[in-house]
């Protein structure tokens, strides 16, 4: 299947997309805070550069889009696989399914807590307050 975007018009879709400051992360940002908790963002020091840093408690917070990261949630709709382009998409997810583990693992080597948070889990607030809460607590 061919991709239904000419290659120009399909450049300019892909450099318009931000890595922070996205829907997701502001939620989860707007409701740690109304909760109290205080946080340093995107900390280049760390593996990933995690989204919330909540650093005397050695915690981190990922917020990661279901599609960009493959969220493997069965019930999830957003990480759904384009099927036009596979020999590049499919390689080009892994490594960030991958990217994540490292980063992860290094993290929690370095005596780290880290918690994720996927972008379809941000529709349910009381139930993504309780997560969060349950996870800064101390």
């Amino acid at each position: 299947m061919t991709d239904k975007l000419s290659p120009e018009r399909r450049s300019r879709n892909m450099a318009a997309i931000r890595s922070g400051g996205m829907k997701p992360e502001m939620i989860v940002r707007r409701l740690a805070h109304a909760m109290g908790f205080r946080y340093r963002l995107h900390r280049k020091d760390l593996p990933g550069k995690p989204d919330l840093v909540f650093g005397p408690r050695r915690k981190v917070i990922f917020v990661h889009g279901c599609f960009w990261h493959q969220h493997s949630d069965p019930a999830c709709k957003i990480a759904r696989r384009p099927k036009s382009n596979g020999g590049y998409w499919a390689p080009k997810l892994e490594r960030n399914v991958q990217r994540d583990a490292e980063n992860q693992a290094a993290l929690e080597n370095a005596g780290w807590r880290v918690l994720t948070i996927w972008e379809c889990e941000t529709k349910d607030m009381d139930t993504l307050a309780q997560r969060i809460r349950a996870f800064l607590a101390p």
